[in-house]
């Protein structure tokens, strides 16, 4: 195992944390690769007007439509996870 020394804010903490905290299992496992996928899907949204600098706009509020999809698929996961606590 490789040990990586870096410096979290409590959130960031709190999130590595409650994935360490998981029992091995193909549920571990399953979250582990959506997070990543996720991870992955909102660093780099895909938009046509992405350059090599990153992002035009200045804000991910801008409306642009490619964000505003990532923005969508975000507030659908957190919709269906409050209704699976219910």
């Amino acid at each position: 195992m490789e040990h990586v020394s870096v410096k979290l804010t409590q959130e960031e903490w709190k999130l590595i944390s409650g994935l360490r905290d998981l029992p091995p299992s193909p549920l571990r496992d399953l979250m582990s690769e959506m997070m990543t996928a996720l991870v992955d899907y909102v660093r780099e949204p895909k938009c046509a007007e992405l350059q090599a600098d990153g992002v035009p706009c200045v804000s991910p509020t801008a409306d642009c439509e490619q964000c505003q999809k990532v923005t969508q698929l975000l507030i659908t996961l957190r919709h269906g996870m409050t209704q699976a606590r219910q």
